[in-house]
């Protein structure tokens, strides 16, 4: 397998030496998994709430759920936005 002269070879295919590049690489496959699992925990959440059947502590637990999943998908997405937006419009070396 031919890789480029800043890649390295290997069973995952080229994968960049730099750290920067790395990361940029394998971010948007990160966002993906946060988004699957914080969607998981939503429905997990929803069940738990549709369930409760007038319990509080379920109906709590399943607020949440929610909450915390929402809270965490946030979190990543404003990296993300802190990242390509503020980091590279700052020049910060290795960010742009």
């Amino acid at each position: 397998m031919e890789c480029a002269v800043n890649e390295v070879a290997t069973d995952l295919g080229c994968l960049p030496n730099d750290p920067v590049g790395f990361i940029q690489k394998f971010y948007g496959i990160g966002l993906s998994l946060i988004g699957m699992v914080a969607l998981l925990f939503l429905i997990y959440g929803g069940y738990h709430i549709l369930t409760s059947g007038g319990n509080s502590e379920q109906l709590q637990k399943g607020k949440e759920y929610i909450y915390y999943a929402i809270a965490g998908l946030l979190l990543a997405l404003f990296g993300f936005v802190f990242v390509q937006f503020i980091a590279a419009g700052l020049r910060i070396p290795g960010f742009s």
